[in-house]
């Protein structure tokens, strides 16, 4: 006989996700249970919301969905924020929350919500696992995690299903399916090839579509075919190598980037997805080419005509097919990256965020993966740091939600046990995560983390200064990172300096062990910085 969970831990390896994060209830012991007979770890975290993130990150790393489990009650509603990270961040996700047997359910009111309403707004789909059908229901959620754009999926799992004997299927789909999606002949592409022709300085701006299709390479050839100038979404960063010549930077928003797409006469978005974008009106009246696998909904950007197609095969014709382009892109890109440092570059007292962001980049290997959290000192690490390759600059963007960076930190290690791993994060950010200090060492995933000590929510703290509102309600302070550190079996150092941080970096790369480095810094160029980037 096989159960239940017995399909469910199977299917989850199968498909190439060894592991299950979570923090467990009592009906999660027997798919425990089961996943450890099929040699899969369950990494103990101690908070649902960082355990999802940490499952989402691996899904945007491997394209296997993640799985992240939580009890049913106080810990589904605990998961909620890190299930709408992979919903808005389009992150492949199976979330599981334990769940009362029906006649249970009924019969009292304690730890007792309606989990699918809670979930539904935030996932593409939300099953409650039944024994006969199980087989065709995991069938379906890895097809719906992953089909594009990706998202998180939620299972219900009730006590009274974990242990029956599973239903069978007459024929069998394959647990993953093998989509085949022919590429465009040259006629198809007519309308853009049109369009690029009349061009005579276009523009790329490169979205989260790219990695749907493992098109970053065919992305590369074709930007240096037009010689266009490649803006790329934060998530994006890396797409492509971000020292090379045609790479100018990230799209933020803001009023910086407006002067070199201005100089364009085309804008060409590729796989560009509307969360990826500020909140605000499309400011360019510029001609608009879209490249992209799904179509576009939102009506944000007025894209005529939108090509829709698997961008891998799609962007390899038009790299062989467009007309070569001029060579304004190199000198528009070096431009614009000279314009971004002069605006970071604002004076400071002592060690400035923007320094420590050079002095990590140089220190560093160029290998390294980073993760960034949000917060005052985001806008100034996409900015700073570079990737020199895909997925290797891991965010959360479309949620934009604080505590990101460490959770997201572990996921990278697990998926590269080889490569540095540097965890970007404000001192608030980490303290919201903190406790998977312990987590790292307890599951042997070292990782670096720097953290920008500036005292302060310093977001909110600008946006108080902007808006002449007096300081208030946004202090910090007073933490000791080497104590704290070494608290969860961990290193710890505090540095103020740019010598003191190269040394606290090369140590931390050497010692392959977890390890915080509190960085204190002088944050009085933020308002600067995000009055010249960002309009606030």
């Amino acid at each position: 006989m096989t159960t239940t969970v017995e399909v469910l831990s199977a299917a989850f390896k199968d498909a190439g996700t060894p592991f299950i994060v979570g923090h467990p209830g009592g009906e999660s012991v027997e798919l425990m249970e089961a996943a450890r007979q099929r040699q899969m770890r369950f990494l103990l975290i101690k908070q649902e919301m960082a355990g999802a993130m940490l499952a989402a990150t691996w899904g945007d790393l491997t394209g296997s969905p993640g799985i992240c489990l939580s009890t049913r009650g106080p810990g589904a509603t605990n998961m909620v924020n890190g299930v709408a990270h992979a919903f808005l961040d389009r992150s492949p996700l199976i979330a599981i929350t334990d769940s009362y047997s029906r006649p249970t359910y009924e019969t009292g009111l304690r730890q007792r919500i309606n989990q699918h309403a809670v979930y539904e707004p935030i996932v593409k789909w939300s099953t409650t696992i039944d024994a006969k059908t199980v087989r065709q229901q995991v069938r379906r959620a890895m097809r719906t995690a992953t089909a594009t754009p990706p998202g998180p999926v939620h299972f219900e799992l009730p006590q009274s299903e974990t242990t029956r004997e599973a239903g069978d299927y007459t024929a069998e789909p394959p647990l993953t399916p093998h989509w085949i999606m022919p590429g465009p002949d040259r006629a198809d592409l007519k309308p853009a090839l049109d369009m690029l022709g009349r061009s005579k300085r276009p523009i790329l701006i490169a979205g989260l579509g790219v990695y749907w299709c493992g098109a970053s390479a065919e992305f590369v050839k074709f930007a240096e075919r037009l010689g266009a100038p490649v803006l790329t979404t934060t998530k994006c960063k890396g797409t492509i190598p971000e020292d090379h010549p045609l790479r100018a930077g990230c799209i933020i928003g803001g009023l910086i980037e407006r002067k070199l797409v201005m100089e364009a006469d085309l804008i060409v978005t590729v796989g560009l997805d509307a969360v990826e974008l500020q909140p605000k009106p499309w400011p360019y009246t510029l001609p608009v080419l879209a490249l992209a696998s799904v179509p576009s909904v939102d009506a944000l950007v007025p894209a005529d005509p939108e090509i829709i197609g698997n961008l891998k095969p799609l962007l390899a014709g038009l790299a062989q097919w467009a007309p070569e382009g001029g060579h304004w892109g190199e000198k528009a890109a070096k431009n614009f990256r000279q314009e971004v440092r002069d605006a970071l570059n604002t004076p400071a007292t002592g060690l400035s965020p923007q320094r420590a962001m050079e002095v990590a980049r140089a220190v560093l290997p160029r290998n390294t993966i980073a993760t960034c959290d949000a917060g005052a000192s985001r806008l100034l690490i996409v900015q700073k740091w570079e990737a020199y390759g895909p997925r290797e600059f891991l965010t959360s963007n479309g949620l934009a939600s604080m505590g990101y960076a460490v959770p997201g930190a572990l996921a990278a290690r697990m998926v590269y046990p080889d490569r540095p791993v540097v965890a970007f994060t404000g001192d608030g950010g980490l303290l919201m995560t903190v406790a998977e200090l312990q987590t790292a060492q307890r599951e042997n995933l070292p990782i670096i983390v720097l953290v920008f000590d500036d005292k302060e929510i310093g977001l909110i703290r600008v946006k108080q200064e902007i808006k002449g509102i007096p300081l208030h309600g946004v202090q910090l302070g007073g933490v000791d990172w080497e104590k704290l550190a070494q608290a969860f079996g961990a290193d710890g150092v505090t540095v103020d300096s740019e010598q003191a941080l190269s040394n606290a970096l090369k140590a931390a790369v050497q010692s392959k062990r977890t390890t915080v480095i509190g960085v204190r810094i002088d944050a009085s160029g933020y308002v600067a910085q995000f009055n010249a980037l960002r309009e606030l």
